[in-house]
């Protein structure tokens, strides 16, 4: 049990890797230190920030998401499954005339397909951003700051290139208004 417990640490320190962590306390010197990293050829980890920064995706070079066309699909066939479940149950299954409607009376199959829409499409886009993301059960999250969720803002650039200058990029981090520029080992 306890070599067990040694091999789990051993492989869990293989795994770990060294960021340089910026601090910062206020929206538009992070989004102002994100567009000059980049400009200066740096590859940032990842931005991290207490609410939705407008325009932050963009400075980063991010692309759009493809999680709405897999949203539209996955709504689309929830839609045509129940209507195709309808129409086959009062047409073929079970047809039974209700109240003088027609076997394909389509206008009241509408809110049951409206609403296995909804369920189906957000069902799958759920899913989809867990499994894309990778937070499903049992991951850890990589917190690099205990005050990111209220009310810092913590850029990470991982240190993976040795030709990368770890003084001359905290001095940039510095004077882009860093409050706190740190290694940390994640």
């Amino acid at each position: 049990m306890l070599v067990e417990k040694q091999k789990e640490l051993m492989i869990s320190m293989k795994n770990r890797k060294k960021y340089l962590i910026g601090i910062f306390q206020d929206e538009d010197m992070i989004l102002n230190a994100v567009k000059s990293v980049c400009k200066a050829g740096i590859s940032i980890f990842d931005v991290f920030s207490p609410y939705a920064v407008h325009g932050l995706d963009e400075a980063m070079g991010i692309k759009r998401s493809r999680l709405p066309i897999v949203t539209f699909l996955a709504g689309l066939t929830g839609g045509l499954l129940a209507m195709l479940l309808q129409l086959w149950v009062f047409n073929i299954d079970w047809p039974i005339i209700v109240g003088g409607k027609p076997f394909n009376a389509v206008p009241a199959f509408i809110p049951i397909a409206f609403e296995l829409t909804v369920l189906v499409g957000g069902l799958v886009t759920v899913a989809a951003f867990l499994f894309r993301s990778r937070l499903g059960p049992g991951a850890t999250p990589k917190l690099f700051d205990s005050e990111v969720t209220n009310k810092n803002f913590v850029l990470a650039i991982e240190q993976k290139d040795a030709s990368l200058d770890i003084n001359k990029v905290k001095e940039m981090l510095i004077t882009l208004g860093a409050t706190e520029v740190k290694e940390k080992e994640v």
